[in-house]
């Protein structure tokens, strides 16, 4: 990663902190094994509140654009980024059992160092969808369109004769 953004996340709660900013995909280095190309940038924004509860989060926002593959034709599969998390800040492994145990709720351990731009790369790996696909009339029209010039490019009866041998 090219700059490290690193913050001490209670703190920044306490202070009610904000951040926001741009990066590129090419920057975010285990988000690579699922992009196509490095294209694109993405605008971030994080904020440190406490919830209703009076509990310390961080709230996360990302938006933009990366190129994923698509599974059904392995075309390349423009997907829009709009992501939105909270994420609670546990202040010891008992509290963040605690939260575990709620499946309503996403935590993460207090940091006094918390790399920004980690954190808003496993939040883009998680909202990634598991198989990337174009939808069904976009990737199957150029699949059986493919198909059809195959076909037709051969004599017909070509297939037939290979049967015979």
């Amino acid at each position: 990663m090219s700059d490290q953004l690193v913050i001490d996340t209670l703190d920044f709660v306490r202070n009610a902190g904000s951040l926001r900013g741009r990066v590129c995909p090419c920057d975010l280095e285990r988000l690579q094994d699922y992009l196509t190309d490095k294209a694109g940038e993405l605008v971030y924004s994080i904020e440190g509140l406490f919830d209703h509860q009076d509990r310390p989060m961080l709230r996360i926002a990302v938006s933009g654009t990366v190129n994923l593959s698509c599974q059904r034709c392995l075309e390349q599969l423009e997907h829009a980024l709009e992501l939105e998390s909270e994420l609670l800040l546990a202040r010891n492994e008992d509290e963040l059992c605690r939260y575990d145990e709620d499946v309503t709720v996403d935590a993460i351990m207090a940091s006094t160092a918390l790399d920004i731009l980690t954190l808003i790369e496993d939040e883009i790996i998680l909202s990634l969808p598991n198989s990337p696909r174009h939808q069904d009339i976009a990737c199957l029209t150029t699949s059986k369109l493919e198909i059809y010039r195959a076909v037709t490019d051969e004599h017909p009866f070509a297939a037939l004769a290979t049967l015979k041998q």
